[in-house]
């Protein structure tokens, strides 16, 4: 890797897909840090070792909604006043295969229990040495977090929607931004990608509406087409009203009204 370059997310989502373990970082003005990155599918106990040995942050299970609920798992604390509201549930563990539960071993064992599609919530047990966090449904579209991210990776890789995750640490206690999280990337030969690009490359492949309903109408003895959209971001719902048969490959004349209706 090429110093101070970041890698596109199409390779990013190619080294997940091959089960490879990658470097997001986070935007200058929220926390400026960069994750190391692995999803579920590919962990297993010399990717925790290598995380807590080199990363030296906090080891945390990044798990969508879905997941989460068939875990049944609350959220540590009921309000959430953290600076990012970043979404930690009660600590876990496997219910069996494990020892104390901390080891690299113990805590690859209870991940991949955590994070299987057919997982029963009784195969858990809390409290434990493995941190969930509950991403955002929307991902990065949503919150432009390393939660969201993580998982939103894991999902374009068609791997589990879950994704391990833990802050790099220098070997001061800082965290490493900027040049610090280069240095330590080209050191272990990871790529680096950046939360904004993965949040451009959705919004341009990703279709963010879907025709609702749709009918014809008369507004003073004028006939119009309306047409509801829905935002599957947030449920909200868009109104189109249409005058006349639009060509494909032409540019109608567009008026926004933002308002309630």
């Amino acid at each position: 890797m090429k110093k101070n370059s970041f890698s596109s997310i199409e390779n990013i989502i190619n080294i997940a897909k091959m089960g490879g373990m990658f470097i997001l970082v986070d935007d200058e003005k929220r926390e400026n840090e960069g994750d190391l990155i692995i999803s579920t599918s590919d962990c297993n106990s010399k990717n925790i070792n290598f995380m807590a040995k080199y990363g030296r942050g906090l080891i945390c299970l990044a798990l969508d909604s879905a997941q989460a609920k068939k875990l049944n798992l609350t959220l540590m604390s009921p309000i959430n006043e953290s600076r990012n509201k970043t979404a930690f549930t009660v600590s876990i563990e496997a219910r069996k295969g494990i020892t104390t539960g901390i080891s690299a071993m113990d805590r690859a064992k209870t991940i991949k229990i955590a994070s299987k599609k057919n997982v029963n919530k009784k195969e858990i047990v809390s409290p434990g040495h493995v941190f969930p966090i509950i991403a955002k449904d929307g991902g990065v579209l949503v919150r432009a977090g390393h939660t969201e991210a993580s998982v939103d990776i894991s999902k374009l890789a068609k791997k589990n929607n879950s994704a391990v995750i833990c802050e790099i640490m220098n070997e001061n206690g800082t965290m490493a931004k900027g040049q610090e999280l280069f240095n330590f990337a080209e050191k272990h030969k990871l790529k680096i990608g950046k939360i904004e690009d993965l949040i451009a490359y959705r919004l341009k492949k990703e279709k963010l509406i879907r025709l609702k309903k749709q009918s014809d109408i008369k507004v003073k003895n004028q006939k119009y087409k309306i047409r509801i959209y829905e935002n599957l971001l947030d449920g909200s719902e868009h109104f189109a009203l249409i005058k006349g048969n639009i060509k494909k490959g032409t540019i109608p004349r567009v008026r926004v009204i933002s308002s309630n209706v």
